[in-house]
């Protein structure tokens, strides 16, 4: 009898610690997923915001507006803190890297300092000028670094907890091709260290969470809900893990965090959907796409296809990007054939097999409203067009609706033309004629040969 109890006793002993075990990996690999997925978010922002940057030299080289140059570089310097903010999100302190930093700095600094000086009575100089374009050639160079280890990233489905313990194990430099860019990046900013570029600058924050806290509306979902909300959104079925917990510390709004298992590609989807209305901010899948199977168009019909599914309705093509194996498009809203570019969504589709990888809105649901009073424009097209860079040659055009310097919605003709070999966005004032916003547009995107 005793030993009956004593053995029962050892067994519910056993029980117990096994479930302790159990509980204690589960919770360890919830932590690690989570770890992992803001390395992989910080990393692939960074690589977003350098592209911006490059984008937002190449426009402030073509303005032929002196107002508006002011704004743009306080943009450029806006986008260096938010870069600057990524690369600290990194595990890299296992290299050195400081050039790259500093570069980041200067070039924020310089921004700023130029941004706040009255341009219409100090106008750039020669000096300054060739300043921006050796740092637009090197913030090419540097994109196309970040690229080729983004590339190497994805196409062999990468993890940085795995990259920074493999650096830790060992007493010599790691041979890996996504170390080797940021130290080449490193060395290539070096020839810059010796400019002087002046004062330094606060950082500041671009998207306002609050803001969007006040936009979200529905009824709060639980955590069921959450992975159910999520599941129909991506277009899994089936019984699936999905590891649900809660965010938003420091935000204005609450959220959850899914992990999503997918089974078809032994890999997981990273979410954030709204506790308020179950709104999907964001979702990131990152897996090993080995070759491409299906064009860019076909490509940008999946994601068309992707937003009908999910109600989201009313949306327009804008621009599509091919990044080795993987599409990526942008929309906006249009509303009585004007493209409002408030509301805006980013979806990025493998093109292996066609599933739709990363999807943002951010935007959109801080913006999107049904109940915009849209005016007639003042001017003509043509009209509009005597007020571009007389360089310009002229292939597309548009009525759209950006947002201005001020935060105001305004209603713009949109044109797309050519300068030399660059491709530039150039929005017009249909009100008063005045230039709005200049952006660069990316030619081709090379594919790296990554053997």
């Amino acid at each position: 009898m005793i030993r009956s109890i004593i053995i029962g006793v050892l067994a519910l002993g056993l029980i117990a610690t096994s479930y302790w075990g159990y509980t204690e990996h589960e919770q360890n690999a919830l932590l690690a997923n989570n770890v992992e997925a803001g390395y992989q978010r910080a990393f692939h922002t960074l690589v977003y915001h350098v592209d911006q940057l490059e984008d937002d030299l190449g426009a402030v080289l073509a303005m032929n507006t002196k107002r508006h140059i002011s704004p743009k570089l306080a943009d450029i310097w806006r986008v260096t803190s938010h870069a600057q903010s990524e690369i600290g999100q990194l595990p890299l302190g296992m290299m050195e890297i400081h050039e790259a930093e500093k570069f980041l700095h200067d070039l924020g600094d310089f921004s700023y300092k130029t941004s706040i000086r009255d341009l219409e009575t100090d106008p750039l100089t020669d000096e300054e000028y060739d300043t921006l374009t050796h740092l637009y050639e090197m913030s090419t160079d540097v994109r196309n670094e970040l690229r080729k280890a983004q590339a190497s990233l994805l196409s062999n489905n990468m993890l940085w907890m795995d990259i920074d313990q493999e650096f830790q194990a060992l007493d010599e430099p790691l041979d890996n091709t996504v170390i080797n860019g940021f130290e080449t990046v490193n060395e290539k900013v070096t020839g810059y260290r010796e400019t002087e570029w002046g004062a330094g600058f606060s950082q500041m924050d671009a998207f306002n969470d609050e803001d969007l806290a006040e936009r979200l509306n529905g009824e709060k979902i639980n955590e069921e809900e959450a992975r159910q909300k999520a599941l129909e959104f991506i277009g899994i079925d089936g019984n699936v893990e999905v590891q649900v917990s809660q965010t938003g510390e420091g935000l204005a709004y609450t959220a959850y965090s899914l992990t999503i298992d997918d089974p078809n590609h032994e890999t997981n989807y990273f979410m954030d959907i709204t506790e308020s209305g179950g709104h999907v901010l964001w979702f990131l899948q990152y897996r090993e796409i080995v070759e491409q199977n299906i064009s860019l168009n076909e490509a940008a019909e999946n994601a068309k296809d992707f937003l009908e599914r999910n109600g989201i309705e009313g949306m327009q093509l804008i621009e599509s990007k091919q990044y080795d194996s993987i599409g990526a498009f942008e929309f906006a809203y249009l509303e009585d054939n004007v493209r409002v570019y408030a509301d805006h969504i980013v979806i990025e589709v493998a093109l292996d097999d066609g599933d739709v990888i990363a999807y943002e809105a951010e935007d959109y649901l801080l913006n999107h409203k049904d109940d915009r009073d849209i005016a007639e424009p003042n001017i003509t097209k043509e009209e509009a067009r005597d007020h571009l860079n007389g360089k310009l040659d002229v292939m597309e055009d548009h009525l759209a609706i950006i947002v201005n310097d001020l935060g105001e919605e305004v209603l713009c003709y949109e044109f797309y033309g050519v300068i030399n070999n660059d491709t530039y966005r150039i929005f017009i004032n249909a009100e008063d004629g005045q230039e709005e916003l200049v952006e660069k547009l990316d030619n081709a995107e090379p594919v790296y040969d990554l053997a």
